[in-house]
């Protein structure tokens, strides 16, 4: 897809995201700053100030789209979506009437976003992802780490919006932790380490790991309606991107397929029950994963991208079967 070399866009990737052994390895985020309610840290909760350039085909994007649903900051902070498909300068941003869901950028102009790093870091070297959260009043990047921006939605703006519903209450927080821990290893971005895996080996352990967290998911989910405690919270809002983009893309393209999320009863049920959760079903958009991931060249050549898209998350649940 590219990256950013002393602020000059190159064709590849960097050198560390594949080990000596064929494992895909995930880069680390690189702007690590924190909106704050009092401002203290530089950047103040503020409506209208902050900008996210996220692509709906992205489950690290995701995150924060549900966030921004959930905690009613529709209308605090603005979205650029970007054009599906990976392009040769990387996440494109413009109107394409084929994708009237692709919001261009507004507030900068940009058509790519490395053009957002450069801007923010003029000789910025390393990955251009999103989501990217922007600061309109000082023009730079805030956080490109989708783990760190929920949090500060879940909190930093609740004496704006009103809304308390807390997604990381402090009694839970150890065990959302640990599992947040192996969901992320083994699940959101084990499909990655199996799609992305350049050696037999590193790909059958990626395999192995996901689907041995994805049965430990069902069992859980077996005897208790969320993943930690009796409320949804962080944990679920961090698993629910992976498992809707399974069954249309990984299960095929990332060779992920020793079944699909709709052969496990528990895990099906609970997916659904997210999704219609008030404010989530307008987060989630197949038919641009399908586009995204069929279109990376390095696991389908072709290019050819499926024509279907079978899904339908609102059918009913059995989720409430089970005592929250």
């Amino acid at each position: 897809m590219g990256v950013l070399i002393d602020g000059k866009w190159s064709d590849g990737e960097l050198p560390q995201e594949t080990s000596t052994t064929g494992q895909f390895k995930r880069a680390d985020s690189s702007f690590r700053d924190r909106i704050t309610a009092d401002g203290s840290s530089g950047f103040k909760a503020e409506p209208g100030r902050y900008h996210l350039y996220v692509a709906h085909g992205c489950p690290w994007a995701h995150r924060t789209l549900i966030y921004r649903a959930l905690k009613k900051l529709d209308g605090l902070i603005s979205v650029a979506y970007s054009i599906p498909g990976l392009k040769q300068q990387g996440w494109q941003f413009g109107d394409d009437p084929r994708y009237p869901d692709c919001i261009p950028d507004k507030v900068n102009g940009f058509e790519y976003l490395h053009q957002a790093y450069t801007a923010a870091k003029p000789d910025y070297t390393g990955k251009v992802t999103v989501p990217t959260l922007w600061d309109k009043k000082t023009k730079r990047i805030v956080n490109n780490e989708s783990s760190e921006i929920i949090r500060m939605l879940n909190t930093e703006f609740n004496a704006i919006t009103g809304d308390r519903a807390d997604y990381y209450p402090e009694k839970l927080r150890a065990e959302i932790d640990a599992v947040n821990e192996r969901v992320y290893h083994n699940v959101n971005n084990g499909v990655y380490r199996a799609g992305f895996a350049k050696s037999q080996a590193a790909y059958e352990e990626a395999y192995d790991g996901l689907f041995s967290t994805l049965d430990w998911l069902e069992e859980r989910l077996s005897k208790h309606r969320y993943l930690v405690g009796s409320q949804i919270t962080e944990a679920d809002w961090r698993l629910f991107p992976t498992l809707v983009r399974f069954d249309v893309a990984y299960f095929s393209i990332f060779k992920c397929n020793r079944q699909r999320i709709a052969d496990y009863p528990n895990l099906s049920n609970y997916m659904r029950e997210l999704y219609q959760v008030p404010g989530v079903a307008g987060t989630v958009t197949p038919r641009y994963y399908v586009i995204n991931y069929y279109s990376i060249p390095k696991v389908n050549p072709t290019l050819i991208i499926p024509k279907g898209t079978p899904v339908d998350l609102g059918q009913p649940h059995d989720r409430a079967r089970l005592a929250a």
